[in-house]
């Protein structure tokens, strides 16, 4: 089989699916099906009912993962953001979790999740140039280790 590389500038979702197809295959065959899903929690105007912030999450093999949390400007220090985590780490323990994990830049929220129990297990420097994106996990239940 002869192959070539090819750049893609603008790649197209049939180009993303076409090259998660075999590792989605590779995943299951050596760690099983993982079961992913999308799950939402969003932050209305009671009267307008427009989203205004929220949590984004994807839960695949028996973790969450906070893909966004946005809380809107006017409902920062109320509380709003440590609710949305506690319903957040509620449905993840309902749905057997293992753990969440999550990023976020220096500029954001670290010491936030710090203080929600999660534990910081890497960051990368320089990204954005001058600052750092951080890596937290925090662990739902203890699990023996295949030794």
């Amino acid at each position: 089989m002869k192959l070539r590389i090819e750049l893609s500038q603008n790649p197209l979702p049939e180009e993303r699916q076409a090259i998660l197809k075999p590792l989605r295959a590779y995943n299951v065959a050596n760690a099983g099906e993982g079961h992913p899903q999308d799950i939402a929690l969003l932050v209305r105007d009671e009267l307008t009912d427009e989203i205004l912030g929220g949590l984004y999450a994807k839960l695949f093999y028996q973790w969450m993962f906070i893909d966004l949390l946005s809380v809107p400007e006017q409902a920062r220090g109320q509380g709003t953001g440590s609710r949305l985590m506690q319903m957040a780490e509620e449905l993840a323990r309902e749905k057997n979790c293992i753990g969440i994990y999550l990023d976020t830049f220096e500029f954001q929220a670290p010491e936030f999740y710090k203080k929600l129990g999660f534990t910081e297990v890497g960051q990368i420097a320089d990204y954005p140039l001058g600052s750092k994106r951080f890596f937290f996990q925090k662990r739902l239940t203890t699990t023996e280790q295949n030794t």
